[in-house]
């Protein structure tokens, strides 16, 4: 027999498996923001009674149908996702209108919605359609405030999300757990990372706040969960099931204190990190007080949430090494922290990122079959591949041994803002899995950051409702419609968009894995920075014809040409700045190339002769080159500088209102400005890796690294010895300068020039980069 009743020590909860009277409201007022007013012409209706997601009742394929009934568009559905995917449905078949993440829709709302000319209808190929990573919440959303959490949340229930990951404001359930076993705050709030580094402090991978910029504020931590409060509640009325944080294991250094014969053990360092700021204490899910803390967790959540949903992340050895490979260790790891989580809540799912298995060696079958196998219940876990489009994982574990699992489009690592897809594989390779593996559960989306290529994003939550592997060339086309609906359009688009589907997003080379980044994102050297491939360091090469982005790029000033209106649409300018910024940030790998050929050649020369005219000469050529290197730069940050969605201002206002916000104007200061360069002075094995293309940042960062370096092999021509000892000493000593010039205004983005009215100087100036 089922429970009826979940027990929490002072609450009294009733059970939330069976939900009898959803309410649509929340679908109603979806169809008021999409179209400005006029919900109240849309009728909904729900065909079923659900029951939430849990270990007993995992979820079943939904449907919906769109007609008209009444005098008013009705949209009838399973459950309520099925209910905002009929409503897109709608949207874009009816009045070419979708909404888009980083730019305004430009279509046309009428007085009267036209009532749909013929049914729609459609089933999801899979039950999970599931949405975010856990570091996505550092990367991309740290600063969002309640408008930016409104609008992703709106555009996810458009395309039939119904699972997403809910992590804001976890520090305050673990500071008010970890206050009931009699930890002080001067014991706590220290082991908590800076606002933009949280997500690892919540894996295990750090500890602490660093740069000496003062530790994480209560009223950071407040302020977070008031909004988590606001997102949880969201995501119920949208019919997304909220993926609530579980304790993980990962105790302050301190609560030795209160538990002094825990049974704990340190973590192992990560990623080049000092010491003081990772190695944190894991507490055994076999200690008795894991549970207690994991009761506390859940409980507490559900007393501020109300008791919203049966599942909950939890990652215990994020790219660590457990204590012990012993697969008998391992097994038990997984069926005590399972039976903690079920004694929280009898009916609780463990959502679990498969990032951990991508390291074979340790991982072997033996392993991962034992700590898969802990948990008891075919459902008691639900598994994230989280990079199955380059290295899924899911057949060397033969579909995670019959757990159920996700296939998941991982694309972006750090927030990387350069064009990429792998559009075959998340439509071919998606469809094979599901008809290959009888465990698979659902489609997602795992992008370390959302920064851009949009398109690939939308397509696989698009393939979570189509029976065969979509039709790329088709599916494109539609997407331009929509993406410059308000205006007649012109062949020259879909060709320029078309080139873009075959070779820029259908990236078939192995070697790039995910989102490259331009070689003046870089700290500058001397080797090592061309066509580079992997994740990690992040990928150089380039895996296309540059000369078919140039053409692709043609194709978009011819279109405005011919319909200049195009240059009125958000979208247009936003395309625009990005594939202008990409083809010049693909030119400045070539000119670094001659660059560092033409002072390694003049070096040798100048060795061996005496000097003369010629040799000066020489120089003065290679400090053209260095300057134009410079100009370039420059040139490029004023191309960016036309859209807020490049400009580094964008991201230091949203951080400055939360240090309004919370009083923390250092700490989230440097947060901001070390996320995106340096991470952490005292290593560099995480430098550039979310690197970002904004104005502001490119000029007085990149440029500035890139001064140094140019600066430094005019002096090397000049004495004919070359340190690159101190170069790289100099850059980074600017670097951490950088960190912490707070929120002055140096770098913000002055240009009031349109994109428009920038480019016909630019290509003209750079012919070369653009013909």
């Amino acid at each position: 027999m089922l429970p009826t009743r979940l027990f929490v020590p002072g609450l009294t909860i009733v059970s939330s498996l069976l939900v009898s009277a959803e309410s649509i409201d929340g679908i109603t007022a979806l169809a008021t923001r999409l179209f400005k007013g006029h919900g109240d012409e849309f009728e909904f209706t729900l065909t079923a009674n659900n029951e939430r997601p849990s270990r007993w009742n995992p979820p079943k394929n939904d449907n919906y149908t769109v007609s008209s009934k009444n005098g008013k568009i009705h949209i009838e559905g399973t459950t309520l996702s099925a209910l905002a995917r009929g409503l897109r449905h709608y949207s874009v078949d009816s009045l070419q209108l979708d909404e888009f993440l980083f730019a305004e829709s430009h279509a046309t709302i009428p007085d009267k919605l036209p009532l749909p000319t013929q049914s729609l209808s459609r089933t999801s190929v899979v039950p999970w359609r599931y949405n975010l990573n856990t570091v996505t919440f550092s990367y991309s959303f740290v600063w969002y405030q309640w408008e930016d959490w409104e609008k992703l949340l709106d555009w996810a229930a458009l395309r039939g999300t119904n699972i997403q990951l809910a992590w804001v404001g976890f520090e305050k359930v673990f500071l008010d757990s970890f206050r009931d076993l009699g930890m002080t705050d001067e014991e706590i709030i220290p082991f908590f990372s800076g606002p933009a580094f949280q997500a690892w402090n919540r894996f295990g991978n750090t500890q602490g706040s660093w740069g000496g910029v003062g530790n994480l504020s209560s009223a950071w931590i407040d302020s977070q969960f008031e909004l988590q409060k606001k997102i949880v509640a969201r995501m119920v009325e949208l019919g997304i099931t909220p993926v609530l944080p579980a304790f993980p294991g990962f105790v302050p250094p301190a609560f030795s204190r209160v538990q002094p014969d825990a049974n704990t053990t340190k973590a192992p360092r990560w990623t080049g990190l000092p010491d003081a700021n990772t190695r944190d204490t894991f507490l055994s899910p076999l200690d008795t007080s894991y549970a207690r803390l994991q009761q506390a967790f859940i409980s507490k959540q559900i007393e501020a949430f109300g008791n919203v949903t049966n599942i909950y992340t939890l990652d215990q050895f994020n790219e660590m090494p457990p204590t012990s490979n012993e697969p008998s260790y391992l097994s038990q790891v997984s069926t005590y922290t399972y039976k903690a989580l079920t004694a929280a809540n009898p009916a609780a799912v463990w959502l679990l990122q498969g990032w951990l298995f991508l390291n074979s060696g340790l991982w072997t079958e033996e392993r991962v079959t034992a700590y898969l196998g802990g948990p008891e219940g075919h459902n008691s876990m639900l598994v994230l591949d989280l990079y199955s489009e380059s290295r899924p994982q899911w057949q060397r574990t033969k579909g995670y041994f019959g757990r159920p699992w996700i296939w998941c489009q991982l694309h972006d690592f750090g927030g990387n803002m350069g064009m990429y897809g792998q559009i075959s594989d998340i439509t071919v390779q998606s469809m094979d899995a599901l008809r290959t593996s009888p465990s698979l559960s659902g489609f997602g989306m795992t992008p370390e950051g959302y920064e851009g290529n949009e398109v690939v994003y939308q397509m696989l939550f698009d393939q979570a409702w189509t029976t065969t592997p979509i039709d790329t060339s088709g599916y494109f086309y539609g997407y331009v419609v929509r993406r410059y609906a308000g205006v007649s359009q012109t062949n020259s688009l879909f060709q320029a968009w078309d080139i873009l589907r075959q070779n820029v997003y259908d990236n078939k080379d192995r070697q790039v894995p995910c989102v490259g980044v331009g070689i003046y994102q870089n700290a500058p050297s001397l080797s090592g920075l061309v066509n580079r491939t992997g994740n990690w360091p992040p990928p150089t090469k380039v895996y296309y014809d540059p000369a078919t982005l140039k053409k692709a790029h043609s194709l978009l000033i011819q279109a405005a040409s011919e319909i200049p209106q195009l240059w009125d649409i958000p979208t247009f300018q936003l395309d625009v700045v990005d594939v202008t910024r990409q083809v010049m940030s693909n030119a400045f790998n070539t000119m670094y190339t001659d660059y560092v050929q033409t002072f390694n050649s003049q070096l040798s020369h100048q060795k061996r002769q005496l000097s003369n005219r010629g040799e000066l000469q020489r120089r003065d050529d290679f400090a053209t080159k260095g300057k134009q290197l410079l100009d370039f730069l420059t040139d490029l940050d004023g191309v960016l500088a036309t859209n807020q969605h490049f400009r580094l201002d964008s991201w230091l206002d949203a951080a400055q209102y939360w240090a309004k916000q919370t009083g923390a104007n250092d700490l989230i200061a440097f947060n901001a400005r070390s996320q995106i360069t340096t991470w952490i002075w005292e290593s560099e094995a995480l430098n550039d890796y979310a690197v970002k293309e904004w104005s502001g940042l490119t000029r007085s960062y990149y440029r500035g690294r890139w001064s140094i370096f140019v600066d430094g092999l005019n002096k090397a021509l000049a004495s004919r010895k070359l340190d690159e000892a101190a170069i790289h000493n100099q850059i980074r000593t600017f670097e951490k300068s950088w960190q912490y010039r707070g929120f002055q205004s140096e770098e913000a983005s002055t240009a009031t020039a349109a994109i428009k009215d920038v480019l016909p100087g630019m290509m003209e100036k750079w012919q070369s980069v653009f013909k």
